[in-house]
């Protein structure tokens, strides 16, 4: 189906009907799987032969939503699991060993970041951070020993654009693999192995879904990088569960039209808050203002649905604008229909120190908007009403 357009592939692709021919994707609840025998147990568990074995690596559903999303992406194989954050750790773990290097940019969700420094060290994995939007500072950053290049395009939070060609040419010429989490544009508004990365990694819990019904994660790209991968999520067990793979094919069915509509809310909304005295920054791709809106407009189909921006007062005043809100869903998680707000240097940046914060550039008048397919005056009217407080 790769020559189908991504709306239809969103829809036809990796379909696997049962002998019962039915039209929408079959959710198979299973742990197990029955063989017709000894020898084709032995074949299967050889992997002589195609076919399910056990859940936590096999299950149908789960089958399909890795080749529709793999359709999408242009990728030849993708691994499911369980979050996001499994799919970076298994992406991680599967391709690093002890003494291995990774680079990475300052500008990254916060538990990536501790995943980095609290984890990873602990197993003999270096990582050194450097400037998103510096090339150079990847290049000077390079060692021996570095193995891969890991970006967020656009960041979390602040909408920082990497440029993926120009990384994916350094990388390759040391020998060293560039992954590109593609969460806040999904397939529908970027797609880096196009533009030279050699893994795309997504929190399905996002955009994915786009209702905030299900946790999973993803890791996609060529069958020999995710071969590795695979095998360290087969052993460790990191599973996307058969339901929640069901939820994400029925997601991703609109994924397209949704990321369209975010897309045009969230450019909206950021007009509005350069014009709000309140605000002293936006941060938004789609903007001209943006450092980056051209690249990130060569890279991308749209700005995307996420509005970061900074108020006057620091924390004190964030929260303030928090609190005034009556519609929108005061949660650290994004994506969804619904739109959500947080505060980042107290939420999903609250862990890391606060030399990294300010490191990232998160400071304490920093508020994260995820904008959702309310209408856009409502969204407008609910942050207002923090806004004029001030």
């Amino acid at each position: 189906m790769g020559e189908l357009d991504l709306e239809t592939l969103a829809i036809r692709a990796g379909i696997e009907r049962s002998q019962h021919g039915e039209n929408s994707e079959a959710l198979f609840l299973t742990s197990s799987f029955v063989f017709n025998g000894a020898t084709q147990a032995a074949a299967r568990f050889a992997s002589q032969e195609p076919g399910n074995i056990y859940a936590r690596f096999t299950n149908p559903t789960v089958t399909m939503f890795q080749e529709r999303l793999a359709a999408m992406e242009g990728a030849e194989r993708c691994v499911a699991t369980a979050s996001g954050m499994a799919a970076i750790h298994c992406c991680i773990m599967g391709l690093l060993s002890a003494g291995d290097h990774l680079i990475t940019s300052r500008s990254l969700f916060g538990v990536t970041v501790q995943l980095c420094c609290n984890i990873l060290s602990r197993f003999g994995i270096e990582t050194s951070f450097v400037s998103g939007t510096d090339p150079e500072e990847w290049r000077a950053a390079l060692r021996p020993n570095t193995r891969l290049f890991f970006v967020e395009t656009p960041s979390n939070p602040l909408m920082e654009i990497c440029d993926i060609e120009t990384l994916a040419g350094i990388a390759h010429e040391a020998g060293v693999w560039l992954a590109v989490d593609n969460c806040f544009c999904s397939p529908a508004l970027q797609r880096p192995l196009a533009l030279g990365a050699d893994i795309v990694i997504h929190s399905a819990t996002k955009y994915l879904d786009g209702q905030g019904r299900m946790l999973g994660g993803a890791v996609l790209g060529s069958d020999e990088i995710m071969e590795k991968v695979f095998l360290f999520a087969r052993t460790t067990g990191p599973t996307m569960s058969a339901f929640n793979a069901w939820v994400f094919l029925k997601g991703l069915e609109t994924l397209k039209i949704r990321m369209d509509a975010h897309s045009v809310s969230a450019l909206s909304l950021a007009h509005w808050l350069e014009a709000q005295p309140q605000v002293t920054r936006v941060y938004y791709p789609g903007l001209p203002s943006h450092p980056q809106h051209q690249l990130a407009m060569r890279q991308q189909s749209t700005g995307g649905g996420v509005v970061s921006f900074d108020v006057k007062g620091g924390r004190k005043v964030a929260w303030r604008v928090i609190d005034a809100t009556r519609m929108i869903s005061v949660t650290a998680n994004l994506g969804d229909v619904k739109s959500t707000i947080t505060h980042p240097a107290s939420t999903t940046h609250g862990r890391i120190s606060p030399e990294q914060r300010a490191a990232a550039g998160i400071g304490e008048g920093l508020l994260r908007v995820a904008v959702g397919l309310e209408a856009i005056e409502d969204i407008q009217v609910d942050l207002a009403r923090g806004l004029k407080d001030n």
